[in-house]
């Protein structure tokens, strides 16, 4: 199960109110402790500060750390599983935004496929190729989407021909690109430059007004 990272404070006063986060993490992840050195882009995995940032801002958290070989799919059904029992709870669905980062982001846009909530948010951050209209022909977009990729990174490409063969709704859809020249390494980091950005559209700020 996802494990809620708010405080015992947050956790008593949740309501409908709340801006809630499901944060889905990378590949690397999974068979590395929180802190590992990355030796292929030299950065380390920042998970616990990347959590704190959006503690930080007022945000629940719902994260953890998968086990290896997760299978993604199954991942993203039981996210689901916790998104509709927040929903059925009285939580808006805008004020619900599923953040995934390489594999984490994949996860996400399955979620976003199978939930198919048009006003659920979302970020895909590092986690499309232009193959995958190919490999992953199941996915399609629904939601609010905020995808960002890094110019250097083999995952850098914007995704717009995913979201033009979606056949859902998405009334509102962005995409950022970043130009750190740390390749796949910039979704390790807590770093402001992607943060900032899935803060603030999970705060429905979708037209990223005073984002630069």
């Amino acid at each position: 199960m996802i494990i809620s990272c708010q405080s015992t404070k947050e956790s008593q006063n949740s309501n409908s109110e709340n801006n809630y986060i499901f944060f889905l993490h990378n590949k690397f992840l999974e068979s590395n402790p929180d802190g590992t050195f990355s030796t292929e882009y030299g950065v380390k995995a920042e998970y616990s500060k990347i959590l704190e940032s959006f503690r930080k801002d007022g945000f629940v958290v719902f994260s953890e750390k998968r086990k290896s070989k997760t299978d993604w799919i199954e991942y993203a059904k039981k996210t689901k599983s916790q998104i509709d029992s927040l929903l059925s709870k009285g939580v808006k669905a805008n004020h619900i935004t599923v953040i995934g980062t390489s594999k984490g982001g994949y996860i996400a846009q399955y979620v976003s496929t199978i939930a198919k909530n048009k006003d659920l948010n979302f970020v895909f951050i590092g986690s499309y190729q232009d193959s995958d209209i190919e490999e992953t022909p199941e996915i399609e977009f629904c939601g609010n989407i905020l995808t960002i990729y890094e110019k250097s990174d083999v995952f850098g490409v914007p995704a717009l021909k995913r979201k033009e063969l979606s056949k859902l709704p998405i009334p509102h859809f962005k995409e950022i690109e970043l130009n750190t020249g740390l390749k796949h390494g910039f979704l390790y980091i807590a770093s402001d430059e992607w943060a900032k950005p899935c803060k603030m559209w999970a705060k429905r700020n979708y037209e990223l007004k005073n984002f630069n």
